[in-house]
């Protein structure tokens, strides 16, 4: 059906100069034909964006809140409803010039194909942010954060560096502020932290005038996660190298992780720009790392090549549950971008001393006659369950959910010797029920296959009680998305917690605004 219309789309797309000249809020975008894939959060952004720049907007999506849709319609942009797969007759009759693509929109969705064909180009709303970011005084700098895991942590930890600097910040992205949002704020920002999802960097062109040219940026870590999305694991990791391009002052990256390495020395940036590494050991003369347990940055000090500033302390940090290596990584990782900055060691120390996680990333639900149950409901894949069962010595596991292609195989081989036992959940149970057997064929490992959502975390914290003894965790690290059986995985932790406090009868220590130390 695509391949049916895609003559019709005429002119879409033919005029290269004039998009090649969008570059600024003040150049002229009225009557640009824009078709816009999705009405989430970012669609909308996307959406209302552009109608504000005069353009000439048709939004297709498949579903939208109906408070979306009415929104739609005040602002002046036109909707059409589509099935998966059809491409419909009032995208081509628009001839759009360029199409915006939400970034849950697959690589080989019709659509995305027609417009292929049509040759019509396809930004993602980060190259479009980028291309206004002028609106309001000055452009901010962007400071890019992405990898499989720990990103939001290190975007928040970021922005409350530079905030307590007295810089103006704005957290941003992935973290659920559209960007696009964050530069139409009439106030204005000295600086973006944003975090960019893989699906977000797929869209991104290292070159030209949609490419951006960030202060500084980071790959955390690198491991398989949404191949099904990508397509193979070396995609995904091409997508996720596009956060070092064109970077001006600091390529921050993981000296654990030789993928980051890679991605750093095969970087085209700004003549200058440093590479900053991050570790758990001692630090290098351009390194953040630990010595004796003081957090170091031997990379932005001048006499670097003697001496390190101190951060911060492991013991400050584990009296704040904020010492899990995971987060000590991230902690280093947002250092090194603060400092690339210029935020002074104290004002990172200090930040660091009123610092708390998110819900549902390692956050103590209750504590009860020596057991913990720990909600890490947002490990997602099986990178964020390693980091999270490191952390503990006696678990209870609560795994499973939607594996997205991903192998378990290797991460409960590497984890069955700590363990007291399991309780499978989710859709994909079979493939770590098979794992368990071949690696642990004698552990206690129970699984729920309950369909309704509301009994599963009931039925799962019943059978994690009756393994766990006096000195266990309990542990909330699905390895999965969630959308098989939850919303999302807050919905999921949240579910687990309610289940963990029902079980207790109200006896436990709850404590959920807390971190466990590591």
């Amino acid at each position: 059906m695509a391949g049916r219309h895609a003559d019709e789309a005429g002119s879409a797309g033919a005029d290269a100069a004039r998009l090649d000249g969008l570059t600024s809020w003040h150049s002229d975008w009225s009557g640009l034909r824009v078709a816009v894939l999705g009405l989430g959060v970012t669609g909308f952004a996307a959406a209302d964006t552009l109608v504000e720049l005069g353009a000439d907007v048709l939004v297709v999506a498949g579903d939208a809140p109906a408070d979306t849709i009415r929104l739609l319609d005040v602002i002046g942009a036109g909707l059409v409803r589509a099935a998966p797969g059809v491409v419909p007759h009032e995208l081509t009759r628009h001839r759009p010039e360029v199409l915006i693509a939400s970034p849950g929109y697959h690589p080989d969705h019709a659509l995305l194909l027609w417009a292929a064909r049509a040759g019509v180009p396809v930004w993602g709303d980060i190259e479009l942010a980028w291309r206004l970011r002028d609106k309001v005084g000055p452009a901010a700098e962007w400071i890019l954060v992405t990898g499989t895991n720990g990103k939001t942590t290190t975007v928040q930890l970021t922005a409350t560096m530079l905030a307590a600097a007295g810089l103006r910040v704005a957290p941003c992205g992935n973290i659920g502020v559209p960007v696009l949002d964050a530069v139409r704020d009439p106030q204005g920002w000295d600086v973006l932290v944003v975090e960019l999802s893989s699906y977000q960097l797929h869209h991104l062109p290292r070159t030209g005038p949609g490419a951006l040219v960030p202060f500084s940026s980071v790959c955390l870590n690198i491991a398989d996660d949404h191949l099904d999305w990508h397509g193979s694991a070396e995609a995904y990791r091409d997508a996720k190298a596009t956060v070092y391009a064109n970077t001006q002052v600091a390529c921050v990256y993981n000296k654990a992780d030789a993928a980051t390495i890679r991605m750093v020395e095969d970087a085209n940036v700004q003549e200058g720009a440093r590479a900053i590494g991050f570790g758990l050991g001692a630090p290098g003369p351009s390194d953040f790392g630990i010595v004796e347990g003081i957090l170091c940055d031997r990379a932005f000090h001048e006499d670097r090549f003697e001496t390190a500033i101190e951060i911060t302390t492991a013991p400050e940090l584990r009296a704040r549950g904020l010492s899990a290596p995971h987060l000590l990584a991230d902690i280093l990782a947002a250092s090194a971008l603060a400092r690339s900055f210029g935020v002074a060691p104290g004002v990172i120390h200090d930040v660091l001393e009123g610092f708390r996680l998110d819900a549902h990333r390692i956050e103590i639900v209750a504590e009860f006659a020596g057991i913990r149950w720990i909600d890490d409901s947002k490990a997602t894949n099986p990178h964020a369950a390693d980091a999270s069962l490191t952390a503990f010595e006696t678990v209870v596991w609560l795994v499973g959910g939607l594996l997205k292609d991903v192998d378990v195989d290797d991460l409960v081989a590497r984890h069955v010797g700590h363990l007291r036992g399991a309780v499978i959940i989710g859709a994909d149970r079979s493939v770590l029920r098979d794992a368990f057997a071949r690696h642990a064929p004698e552990l206690p490992v129970f699984e729920i296959d309950a369909d309704d959502t509301g009994q599963v975390m009931p039925g799962a914290v019943r059978l994690a009680a009756g393994l766990a003894e006096t000195g266990d965790v309990v542990l909330l690290a699905p390895a999965a998305a969630s959308m098989d059986q939850f919303t999302d995985y807050a919905q999921r932790g949240r579910l687990f917690a309610e289940a963990v406090r029902e079980h207790l009868g109200g006896e436990a220590d709850e404590d959920s605004a807390s971190n466990p130390g590591a």
